[in-house]
């Protein structure tokens, strides 16, 4: 506690600001690095603004508000933002950790400074990204990751915080939502998501129904399938409707008790997206499939080791990771994932 209160001194302020606006996984990834602040500087106060439908990723940490962005209504544009800023000096903001820096983050930070508020925005690494995604002379080798980026912000304010001793929380009591989707299985519990935001990341879907088949086999796994949206929803509900242990998450339960259910998993299947990075919040093991994207960019979900990585064939792909997140696919590069067999994931899930 000596040793806390003696760096708490050398921050700026009593109440910080932290903006992280979207998108799922990267405002789940600032999770870890905001419970290693919370448990380092006990008495200062976190105010994370962000949308509002994140919420309820931010319950376990004490001593933090979120305050929501509405960016598409009473804060949109410039107006909006002055207006959105107003407000948040109001709350006594007198220090600002943007970790997400993007043009709206950009006029916050102008406004801020004008008012005599420090403001620290986060170094994406973009040359670095540049020269690890490039087809030609790639330097391929891991970056630093994005949780320590986030965290580098916070010791740019002041407030030197260290990962290796973040602490997950304890698992959360099911509500009785839970309860009555999984009828309190005595099975390992095994969530899989199968979706990306682009195809270039997804493992293809005929493939993923013969993982599900074969685990579904061995009657050992309890199978929660997450998704969002009306056609994944479709599609989860015709899967699941086939096997007896694969029960269809999506659309049954509000975020809140979707996250629970999350933190109580024994293991999770996801790409790399929202999903991995969500369970990975509250130490669940996590297996993550990767495309056209790889581990080395930084995003690789808190405290999972690259073993629990599977990447496809990089000899025959040499130019992957091709972008950061999957939105640039070169010619012959459309079905990298096929390379990643379905008896290489139920291998690496049995061994979980």
């Amino acid at each position: 506690m000596e040793k806390s209160s003696a760096v708490q001194a050398e921050g700026p302020g009593t109440n910080v600001l932290v903006i992280r606006l979207s998108a799922m996984g990267d405002v789940a990834m600032t999770v870890p690095v905001l419970q290693t602040f919370r448990a380092t500087y006990p008495n200062i106060k976190l105010t994370v603004l962000t949308r509002k439908f994140f919420e309820p990723m931010f319950s376990d940490i004490e001593n933090l508000d979120v305050y929501p962005a509405d960016v598409t209504n009473r804060h949109k544009g410039i107006i909006g933002l002055h207006r959105l800023s107003k407000e948040l000096r109001k709350l006594g903001i007198d220090a600002v950790a943007d970790l997400h820096n993007v043009l709206r983050s950009n006029v916050l930070k102008r406004i801020f400074s004008l008012h005599g508020i420090k403001v620290v925005q986060i170094d994406k690494g973009r040359p670095e990204k540049k020269a690890l995604t490039r087809a030609q002379n790639k330097a391929f080798k891991p970056l630093k990751s994005t949780h320590q980026r986030y965290a580098d912000v916070f010791a740019a304010l002041g407030y030197p915080i260290r990962l290796e001793d973040h602490v997950f929380p304890k698992k959360q009591t099911l509500t009785k939502n839970i309860t009555a989707l999984t009828q309190n299985s005595t099975k390992k519990w095994l969530g899989i998501a199968p979706f990306a935001q682009y195809e270039s990341k997804t493992y293809p879907l005929e493939l993923m129904i013969k993982v599900i088949e074969e685990l579904d086999k061995t009657d050992r796994f309890e199978i929660f399938l997450f998704g969002g949206g009306k056609r994944e929803i479709d599609i989860l509900n015709n899967i699941s409707s086939k096997y007896n242990s694969v029960i269809n998450v999506a659309g049954k339960l509000p975020f809140t008790d979707e996250l629970k259910l999350i933190g109580n998993l024994d293991s999770m299947l996801s790409m790399d997206s929202g999903n991995a990075h969500l369970a990975a919040m509250y130490g669940v093991p996590t297996i993550t499939l990767w495309g056209v994207t790889h581990p080395f960019t930084g995003f690789l979900p808190f405290g999972q080791p690259m073993e629990h990585a599977i990447l496809p064939n990089l000899a025959k792909y040499d130019q992957i990771p091709t972008s950061i997140y999957g939105n640039k696919v070169p010619k012959g590069y459309e079905k990298v994932m096929y390379t990643i067999k379905p008896e290489t994931v139920v291998e690496a899930v049995n061994n979980l």
